[in-house]
């Protein structure tokens, strides 16, 4: 028997040194690169061992990022809301301006209407105008009969009257507008309130005044003799 039929004798080994795979055509690694790869595969490698600090610190950074949006949103939306709140105010002084300065023409159109001028194309415009006004917040108030209110009203004549119970608005002399809740001009009115209670009267039995009245009061003649009337020489009482 051949030592080749005894399987001694082995072929040629052939080792492929080539530092770039011919397939892939990527640089291989080494046999020390890929222990400690297997190593890092291992649970509790190196690798997540190094990897926890970093994953807390990112974990740390996350929640000072959201911090800081969550409170660069509020606020901006706390100037969102101030911003509006001021463009509403703006607003409303700007239209409360205007209104102000066309009371005047109101007050003329009102004038005109009770004496019976206010026709033709006049009136329509009066309408649209005052109509108008209306849609823009404006709203006049003042109504005889109705109570009087020193923080919308101002009296411009004072009376008495037994026909009211509390001081009322009598006439309006002049109507008073609002915008909104804002008072552009009081009404101004003249104002009747009931009249002042008489005073009690005294009693029919009680003395007018004077000292004729109280009762320890002498009368003229029963007034004591002084010394000095006593004539000199009387005895002033008996003697024993």
């Amino acid at each position: 028997m051949t030592s080749s039929e005894n399987g001694s004798e082995q072929g040629p080994v052939i080792r492929d040194k080539r530092k770039i795979d011919p397939e892939t055509g990527q640089a291989r690694k080494t046999a020390a690169e890929q222990g400690q790869e297997k190593k890092d595969e291992q649970p509790g490698g190196g690798a997540q061992a190094a990897s926890a600090p970093a994953d807390a610190q990112i974990a740390d950074l996350l929640a000072e990022r959201t911090a800081d949006l969550q409170r660069v949103q509020a606020e901006f939306s706390n100037y969102r809301k101030r911003v509006e709140r001021d463009k509403a105010l703006v607003r409303e002084q700007a239209v409360g301006g205007v209104l102000y300065e066309l009371l005047p023409v109101l007050d003329d159109i009102g004038r005109a209407r009770e004496h019976g001028e206010l026709v033709g194309g006049f009136a329509k415009v009066a309408e649209l105008l005052e109509s108008t006004l209306t849609k823009l917040g404006l709203s006049a108030y003042g109504k005889k009969g109705e109570p009087f209110d020193p923080t919308v009203h101002e009296a411009l004549a004072h009376s008495y009257s037994p026909d009211v119970t509390e001081p009322t608005c009598v006439e309006i002399l002049q109507l008073g507008y609002r915008y909104g809740e804002r008072i552009l001009r009081p009404a101004r009115v003249a104002v009747a309130e009931p009249p002042p209670e008489p005073a009690p009267e005294a009693p029919s039995g009680a003395p007018e005044g004077g000292e004729a009245g109280r009762p320890d009061a002498a009368e003229p003649g029963d007034a004591a003799a002084s010394p000095a009337d006593t004539e000199p020489g009387a005895p002033s009482g008996e003697q024993n």
